[in-house]
C-alpha cells in the first residue's frame, strides 16, 4: 500500500513536470504569435487597440415612484415591493411632482 508521503513525492515531481512542459509549451506558442505577427505586419499596439466593443453605459438610479409618509422611506417601483405597502392599494403613497 501507498503512504501519505509517497503520494505527496509523486504530487511534487508531477507538478515539477507539468511546470516544465508548461514552459516549453509556452515558448512555442510565443514564437507561433510572434511568427503570425511577422508575416501579417501585426504590432502590439494593433493588438492593444483592436477593435473593442462600446463601453457599457453607466447605470443611474431610478426615482423613487412611492414614499411612506409615517417613516419616509422611498421606493422605486422595482423589484419586490416593500413590506409597508403589503397588502394595499399603492397609489395613495405614489409620490407627485
Amino acid at each position: 500500500m501507498t503512504s501519505y508521503a509517497e503520494y505527496v513525492e509523486q504530487i511534487a515531481k508531477l507538478q515539477s513536470l507539468a511546470e516544465a512542459a508548461r514552459k516549453d509549451e509556452i515558448s512555442g506558442a510565443i514564437q507561433k504569435i510572434k511568427d503570425l505577427m511577422q508575416q501579417y505586419g501585426i504590432t502590439v499596439d494593433d493588438l492593444s487597440s483592436g477593435n473593442r466593443s462600446k463601453p457599457a453605459k453607466a447605470k443611474g438610479s431610478v426615482a423613487a415612484q412611492f414614499k411612506n409618509p409615517e417613516t419616509g422611506e422611498t421606493w422605486t417601483g422595482r423589484g419586490r415591493a416593500p413590506r409597508w405597502l403589503d397588502g394595499k392599494d399603492k397609489e395613495p403613497f405614489r409620490i407627485t411632482n
